[in-house]
């Protein structure tokens, strides 16, 4: 048999590449001839590594043991250059575009984790409040090793979350591996249609409220501007601060993240994006409402806040709106855009945002001002908070609401214990604010 000629094929391969070079770097659709004479005025082709490539190519197609389809080549070195640049960018299938779709939505079935692919490991950002994988006690920071007792070393994100996912009620083991744990730990879950309610508050006391922001969907501005107008009515329009709880907030949809730092600032700049590309780099400004009237502002952050949550707490630090509680956050602070291709799509990261003040949280995090571990109190220590703390902010008429009143101050030290921390702060900056 005559072995394939890999020169015409390096060839054909070379005017393909070409092509879709011109397609990336916004080319018009000229010939490949016409591109290739081209790129003596525009960015060079790396004409060796194309011959290199095309090399490969023709040796698998000649001597791989097993015949290999065109097509799945393609694809395996489209999502190989992919995985390559970030843990971020990847080719999307028409069900991962899906997929990806309905997260933003708020509603898609699983177990309800946020992952990331780093250096060839499956890390669990944050797992979803509610979720069945935030109810068996994962954590920011699990690496998953095992899915079905399989080992997952070297899959595709994709391919782990397809595995992780199915029908509601089936059920689906997980081994990760947990800093801290001198064994691996296995969790099994059972699967559930996961309805992601972003935003969820309440008044802590009669004067202090508390909003929850787990992602951020397209509605979640929306859902927050009614959030707080609820607050404050609760409040009898006494409202002196606010805790926005953003802890274990994996990110989500750019602009509504951009849509909630707003909602706290009267003016001036939010964030701001830079790339490559002339249409990477953006401003974001406060269009000049802060809809809690300048109220002193706590927010949470922890490992697990991402993306989004990094965009908000970073702007209302760098512009004194708010203090910012917890631990330093995940550091992922690059903007991905989508690109339709006919069917499936690329997730390409096409800028990095940054603080009004230019710091970048990429793989560095927001560093929060007060820096408050994750402990939990025991029984007996949360019984020794004092009662000189009243929790309601008014004076009690009865020894009952005294009672009830100290209770629910020990109950939210036991359960919460940056939550009580963050209370007890706006109540500090309250006495400071009426001397």
């Amino acid at each position: 048999m005559r072995p394939l000629a890999a020169k015409p094929m390096g060839c054909a391969l070379f005017l393909a590449l070409a092509i879709a070079w011109g397609a990336i770097t916004g080319a018009p659709a000229v010939s490949a001839k016409e591109q290739i004479a081209d790129t003596a005025t525009s960015e060079e082709l790396p004409i060796a590594e194309i011959e290199l490539l095309t090399e490969i190519y023709g040796r698998i197609k000649r001597d791989y043991v097993d015949e290999v389809d065109d097509e799945r080549l393609f694809r395996a070195a489209i999502r190989g250059m992919l995985a390559e640049l970030d843990a971020h960018s990847s080719y999307l299938e028409d069900e991962e575009l899906k997929r990806l779709q309905q997260g933003t939505r708020g509603e898609f079935g699983g177990i309800g984790l946020e992952l990331v692919s780093e250096g060839g490991f499956v890390e669990v950002v944050a797992p979803i409040d509610d979720t069945p994988a935030s109810r068996a006690g994962l954590k920011s920071g699990d690496i998953i090793t095992r899915v079905d007792g399989e080992s997952i070393r070297g899959l595709e994100l994709g391919e782990v979350v397809r595995k992780l996912r199915g029908e509601p009620g089936s059920r689906v083991e997980m081994t990760v591996v947990r800093d801290g744990e001198g064994e691996p730990l296995t969790f099994e879950l059972e699967r559930a249609i996961i309805q992601v309610e972003s935003v969820r508050s309440r008044l802590l006391t009669a004067e202090f409220g508390y909003v929850r922001i787990s992602q951020f969907q397209e509605r979640t501005a929306r859902d927050l501007h009614r959030a707080l107008e609820g607050l404050k009515d609760e409040a009898e329009d006494r409202l002196a601060g606010l805790v926005l709880d953003l802890r274990n907030n994996p990110g989500g949809v750019l602009n509504s993240a951009i849509a909630v730092a707003d909602a706290f600032l009267s003016d001036g700049l939010i964030v701001y994006t830079e790339g490559r590309v002339r249409q990477a780099s953006m401003e974001f400004s406060a269009s000049g409402r802060d809809r809690i009237d300048g109220v002193p502002l706590i927010v949470l952050i922890n490992r697990g806040s991402a993306s989004g949550s990094e965009i908000v707490a970073g702007s209302l630090q760098d512009r004194g709106r708010a203090i910012i509680m917890g631990q330093p956050s995940f550091g992922k602070g690059s903007v991905q855009s989508v690109v339709p291709l006919g069917g499936p799509a690329i997730k390409l990261t096409t800028a990095r945002y940054y603080t009004p003040s230019g710091h970048s949280i990429d793989k560095r995090g927001v560093t929060p001002d007060i820096t408050v571990e994750p402990l939990r109190l025991t029984e007996s220590e949360g019984q020794e908070i004092s009662a000189e703390a009243e929790l309601k902010g008014r004076t009690p008429s009865t020894e009952e609401e005294r009672d009830e009143q100290r209770e629910a101050l020990h109950r939210l030290a036991r359960e919460d214990y940056m939550l009580y921390e963050a209370l007890n702060l706006l109540k500090g900056l309250k006495i400071v604010e009426g001397r």
